[in-house]
């Protein structure tokens, strides 16, 4: 199918299609850009060609999407049933999880068979955990979908960045509690992205093991069972790092160490920049308000969401977290990235520059306008925050009325 028909409310027809579908694949083909960098080391002899995965994530990737820009064009709601039914665009999420699991055991098979230096061998390591770390995008995907083979597609992917409470923390926690303070997965204003890090991995994982724990407990089982979610993607990863060892040998254990630390790392960078600073209002019952596309900064940024499966529309995933990726978004006077995703994390790995850029453009927001009451600010450096913009007259969360009916 290349283009979807429906008609208006007026009953004029209209004709949709996807210019981006074939582009698509360009997120079934990024996890393999490792194996570009071996082959030239192959052909050449040059340790260095072994980074340019690094150089395509990190240089070209934010270049290109400074020269591409932004795409702010939505599909049609009249064809989205149509689009979302379409099974190209889910067949590609169900082809890019067993290319996971090469880019992993190929590049392991690499650095085991070939003499490399020190520095050759730990970035090649790094390198294969950022390409991990893409299979939680794949999982995130997988993971918010109804069906069964869906979610056990999401479970199977999370095993190889060894990452297997995402599917549980994600989808019944951070959903839940984003854009709040009780949310480990939204970073807040004034906290650097070490310090997040910090707080939202073992965060996350306690609070995944907390709900699947009360699920298993209210059936009346225990949490050590094989009904166990987590447990059950862990016991994946469990088998498929055991093997490597016994395939590959002992370099194997510093490899994975490395590999799996940098593919969480690639998770903690993009929690840190979807929410940074933003907080949902509080109701008159001091329960937190639904989350809204404001709650989430956006990237419409073409090259990153084409190789992200549309992660970067990150708001209207937040809204309606249903929604499959092809199917997601734009909105006017969102809070808005100044670069894709991969642009974006150099920013935060610099959090002076960070703060300057971001801190700015948060205060500025429509919904905030420089009130300090409606951003989520990290408690140390609150009276640091207030000295420098001003203390609020409020110290409480804001309460906006309910908009009434028509």
């Amino acid at each position: 199918m290349s283009g979807y028909t429906a008609a208006l409310k007026s009953g004029e027809a209209i004709f949709y299609q996807d210019k981006k579908r074939w582009l698509w694949l360009m997120s079934i083909v990024y996890p393999l850009q490792p194996f570009l960098g071996i082959w030239l080391y192959v052909k050449t002899g040059t340790e260095a060609w072994l980074l340019l995965s690094l150089a395509l994530s990190y240089i070209m990737a934010p270049l290109l999407d400074m020269i591409l820009g932004e795409d702010e064009n939505n599909p049609p709601e009249e064809v989205v049933l149509q689009l979302d039914a379409d099974r190209y665009y889910r067949f590609l999420t169900y082809l890019v999880v067993p290319i996971h699991f090469v880019s992993l055991i190929g590049i392991a098979w690499f650095v085991s068979t070939h003499e490399l230096s020190t520095w050759a061998f730990v970035g090649l390591a790094i390198i294969a955990g950022l390409a991990s770390g893409l299979g939680i995008n794949t999982g995130h995907e997988l993971g918010h979908k109804k069906s069964k083979l869906e979610r056990t597609l999401a479970k199977i992917v999370l095993a190889v960045p060894f990452y297997g409470h995402f599917w549980v923390e994600h989808n019944r926690g951070h959903h839940r509690d984003v854009a709040t303070p009780e949310d480990p997965a939204s970073a807040r204003m004034g906290e650097s992205i070490y310090r997040f890090a910090l707080r939202e991995i073992p965060g996350a994982f306690t609070r995944a093991w907390t709900i699947e724990k009360d699920r298993l407990e209210r059936r009346g089982s225990s949490a050590w069972n094989t009904n166990n979610q987590i447990l059950q993607s862990m016991a994946i990863s469990v088998v498929l790092q055991i093997g490597l060892l016994i395939a590959f040998g002992w370099l194997m254990i510093p490899f994975l160490l490395i590999h799996n630390i940098f593919a969480w790392w690639q998770l903690t960078s993009a929690n840190y920049v979807e929410h940074y600073g933003l907080l949902r209002e509080k109701d008159e019952q001091g329960r937190y308000r639904r989350c809204e596309p404001h709650h989430s900064w956006n990237s419409n940024h073409v090259y990153s969401n084409l190789v992200l499966f549309h992660l970067e529309r990150h708001s209207d995933h937040h809204a309606h977290p249903l929604r499959r990726y092809q199917s997601l978004r734009h909105f006017d006077d969102l809070p808005t990235l100044p670069n894709g995703y991969f642009g974006s994390y150099l920013i935060a790995y610099v959090p002076w520059l960070w703060y300057r850029i971001m801190d700015k453009r948060l205060l500025a927001l429509a919904h905030i306008s420089g009130d300090l009451n409606k951003i989520n600010i990290y408690p140390p450096k609150r009276q640091q925050i207030y000295a420098r913009y001003g203390r609020p007259e409020r110290l409480q969360p804001v309460v906006i009325e309910e908009p009434q009916a028509d």
